[in-house]
């Protein structure tokens, strides 16, 4: 899985966790979904996550690979 995969995996986990414990535990909850969404919101902009820097630190590909291991977009003769 990609960079950016793991990042929208992880983003819309948090909103419904967010979601949930702010409905069933307390609406304070819901200012944790308010700060994922201004999160994403930012970084539509800056082009910068404190997640996706994690995930990249943590090894992560940015560009999907080919069945043989390969970025795509690599040619032949790389």
């Amino acid at each position: 899985m990609t960079t950016e995969r793991y990042l929208r995996l992880i983003a819309g986990f948090f909103v419904m966790l967010s979601v949930a414990l702010g409905w069933y535990v307390n609406p304070w909850f819901f200012a944790f979904t308010a700060f994922v969404g201004l999160n994403l919101f930012q970084s539509a902009f800056t082009d910068w996550c404190p997640m996706k820097t994690l995930l990249e630190k943590l090894g992560t590909s940015s560009s999907p690979k080919t069945p043989d291991g390969r970025n795509l977009g690599q040619g032949a003769a790389s």
